[in-house]
């Protein structure tokens, strides 16, 4: 059942791929979760335990491990929800992710240091500089989770607010 799933996913991005270019509206299922393999760099939109579509992902500069001070260039492990959007990013579009939860401010905290923030799914830089770096570089952003802007566009369009987002190792 779960191939079954997956394939028909999969068929039905490949059939919306084609008109989801500045897509403001999505009336497809509703996705229940976010679940991000750092390890496998592949993101999943779900639909209960549907995968409703897959991405591969660039994360922050130094992935391995969960974040745990501002700057480490990481990307934070653990369970945070969609908590705002951003259509005026510097980046193409992003979907900001709960981080730092008050866990993850004690333990900065007992380090002396500050947890840091700002963690989002979002596109490529809009600054064309920074963009062919990211274009060249795996692993580009300072612990946020990056797609190509056609993905994103679709991201944004299909994951509302509130949305539970699992980030695993």
């Amino acid at each position: 059942m779960q191939r079954r799933s997956f394939a028909l996913g999969l068929s039905a991005s490949f059939g919306l791929a084609g008109c989801s270019h500045g897509a403001t509206g999505y009336d497809g299922p509703e996705v229940t979760a976010i679940v991000v393999n750092k390890g496998a760099r592949k993101m999943y939109l779900l639909n209960n335990e549907e995968i409703l579509r897959s991405y591969r992902v660039d994360l922050g500069f130094a992935p391995a491990g969960h974040k745990r001070i501002e700057g480490d260039g990481r990307t934070p492990e653990g369970t945070y929800v969609i908590n705002r959007r951003n259509p005026e990013s510097n980046y193409h579009l992003s979907l900001g992710i709960s981080y730092p939860n008050a866990r993850d401010r004690a333990q900065a905290r007992a380090l002396g240091k500050r947890p840091g923030g700002d963690i989002f799914i979002h596109g490529q830089p809009n600054n064309s500089k920074h963009r062919r770096r990211a274009e060249r570089v795996e692993d580009w952003t300072a612990g946020c989770i990056a797609v190509k802007n056609a993905e994103m566009e679709e991201i944004y369009a299909m994951v509302r607010n509130g949305t539970v987002i699992t980030l695993r190792p």
